[in-house]
């Protein structure tokens, strides 16, 4: 069984909605791109359609193979482009994943940016504040903020985020500025928990790190909540500083114990090392790498 032609068939008769229309585009008889069909779900050994005599439907194996199967063909047809130098174009889709606010506001103008100059490239951006599997979930990119523990997966350095404690001038007003990181133990605080820690913050003191327990009085599984909690004095939180910019810049949060912050995030790159990046992967790794340097973001 040839399984590139195979696959072409399939997404082909998903895309035309019938055997028929599909073979009719392909230029082949109708049995024959049944023959097809079934000796692929032979040698799967899946179901990868549900037919009827009204209608053709993927079953859930179908829909992720059909994916997948889009985006060997795309591999496919972008090798044979580069290799002609009258297509030089990047082309196919790339899937990428981001935390939910510095995705859309550093990830994103990049992305928008890159498909403006690459019509051929299809994008899907996945904004999750959650560690993705880049293998299980069919990911090509993902940006990361923290220490990285995969060593399986393949880093390429973006810059850093300083990790910040902020709170608002009212409550500041109230309890006073905090002289050192040990004082929040007995004040208010807010709790995003977003992996960056829960029951104790992390700063250096003296040269050495030390975690401050807290007591959050309220805790958010969402940044922009979080940090709007803190505006309105609920308590001290702790994000990294993006999260907070443009409360800070408002006059709304103000940035306390800067002297003891722990060292800045890392930002990275991840792919997997499974497979051969893609000449399209590979541009927007380097266009992706460029807008987040130091110094581009705002």
């Amino acid at each position: 069984m040839d399984k590139l032609a195979a696959m072409a068939a399939f997404v082909e008769i998903v895309d035309r909605g019938s055997l028929t229309a599909a073979a009719e585009a392909l230029g082949k008889a109708q049995p024959t791109m049944v023959r097809s069909l079934a000796n692929l779900e032979a040698h799967l050994g899946v179901r990868l359609l549900r037919r009827t005599t009204r209608r053709l439907a993927l079953t859930p194996e179908g829909r992720d193979y059909l994916e997948r199967c889009r985006r060997i063909l795309a591999d496919v047809d972008e090798a044979e482009r580069v290799l002609d130098a009258a297509h030089p174009a990047p082309a196919g889709l790339l899937r990428v994943t981001a935390p939910v606010t510095f995705g859309h506001r550093h990830v994103m103008p990049a992305v928008t940016d890159f498909v403006r100059r690459w019509p051929e490239v299809s994008i899907d951006l996945l904004l999750l504040d959650r560690p993705v599997n880049l293998h299980e979930e069919g990911i090509d990119l993902a940006v990361r903020i923290g220490p990285l523990a995969d060593s399986t997966m393949v880093a390429l350095p973006a810059g850093s985020m300083r990790l910040v404690v902020a709170a608002s001038p009212q409550l500041l007003e109230r309890h006073g500025v905090p002289a050192v990181p040990q004082a929040l133990a007995s004040l208010p605080c807010v709790q995003f928990h977003g992996g960056v820690g829960v029951s104790h913050w992390a700063f250096m003191v003296e040269g050495r790190r030390v975690q401050v327990p807290v007591s959050p009085r309220l805790s958010v599984n969402h940044a922009p909540s979080a940090a709007d909690a803190c505006a309105a004095g609920l308590g001290f939180g702790r994000f990294l500083e993006y999260q907070v910019r443009d409360l800070v810049q408002q006059g709304r949060l103000e940035i306390v114990l800067a002297a003891f912050e722990p060292p800045p995030q890392p930002v990275s790159l991840l792919t997997t090392d499974a497979r051969l990046v893609s000449h399209r992967l590979r541009l927007f790794r380097a266009a992706l790498r460029e807008a987040l340097a130091p110094g581009s973001q705002r």
